[in-house]
């Protein structure tokens, strides 16, 4: 997409007027891309406890943030929002209990309510009050445009914002170089990853005009049982043998795995695409 096409902003949208600001009439169409927000770090200390005002609620107002004022402007005609899956699987059945069902894009949950055991289990809770916000939305005020929600897996990948070798382990990414440099973690990973750049690409394709809007998608590798976390290992001995072999890095740590069960196959027929496999995503971020 050309450059002179494409604009970046970085509102800040539980602030109403600070919405970037766009022409009520505009001759051409225009799209709207919402990329998903990380969790923060040292949760406990700075909220204090009140996940519903630190995550809950802004998560809600901050995507009502980009739809009411989108809806004011009638060349807009769809906005994709980048999510994650626990929107649409609940924390529980997704990490603390195997389940043992297969999981796909036209389930729904509902909206998990305090109390909650950890903040990644509210923080799952605002993705799907922010879906269940973009539903109510579009279905009480049948704006001009549709919405493409996409439920990410964990995204694995080169991660151009870590500028900074002390942030090289931040997000998911950390769960691939901890094992690279020797971490035992003995506490469970669930088994769904996706490539960073196939979400890229992702979000590129939910435009296309001939997609059907208001529909929420999946986006994770089609492997029965996910990835192996343990396999990190193995493929950065395969690729990187010289190294490993000098002791740099240690290349010695593990990481458990939860299995999840996730039907990917609506969104490889819709989209079109073929998800990268563990391989591709961890010599993304190793190489990088």
């Amino acid at each position: 997409m050309p450059s002179t096409r494409l604009h970046q902003s970085r509102p800040f949208l539980l602030t109403p007027q600070s919405f970037p600001s766009l022409p009520s009439r505009i001759s051409s169409k225009l799209h709207l891309v919402h990329v998903a927000s990380p969790i923060a770090a040292k949760t406990e200390e700075t909220v204090d406890g009140d996940f519903d005002s630190y995550f809950i609620q802004p998560a809600r107002k901050g995507t009502i943030g980009i739809l009411k004022p989108a809806s004011k402007v009638a060349a807009i005609n769809r906005i994709v929002i980048t999510s994650l899956k626990v929107a649409i699987i609940s924390w529980k059945e997704f990490y603390p209990e195997a389940s043992g069902i297969t999981f796909s894009d036209q389930r729904k949950t509902p909206l998990t309510k305090a109390p909650f055991a950890n903040k990644f289990e509210v923080y799952a809770a605002s993705k799907s009050g922010a879906l269940l916000a973009t539903e109510d939305f579009v279905k009480q005020n049948n704006p001009s445009f549709d919405v493409i929600n996409l439920m990410l897996s964990f995204v694995i990948g080169e991660n151009e914002q870590v500028t900074d070798i002390k942030d090289v382990m931040s997000g998911i990414n950390g769960a691939v170089l901890g094992q690279v440099l020797g971490v035992k973690n003995p506490y469970l990973n669930p088994s769904a990853t996706v490539f960073v750049n196939d979400i890229a690409k992702l979000n590129v394709l939910a435009l296309n005009p001939e997609l059907s809007g208001n529909q929420s998608f999946l986006a994770n590798p089609r492997v029965i049982k996910g990835i192996t976390w343990g396999d990190v290992t193995d493929i950065v001995a395969k690729n990187y043998p010289e190294a490993v072999a000098k002791g740099i890095p240690p290349n010695n740590g593990f990481q458990l795995t939860r299995s999840t069960l996730i039907d990917v196959s609506r969104i490889e027929t819709v989209f079109g695409v073929k998800f990268q496999l563990c391989e591709v995503q961890v010599k993304s971020f190793v190489d990088h």
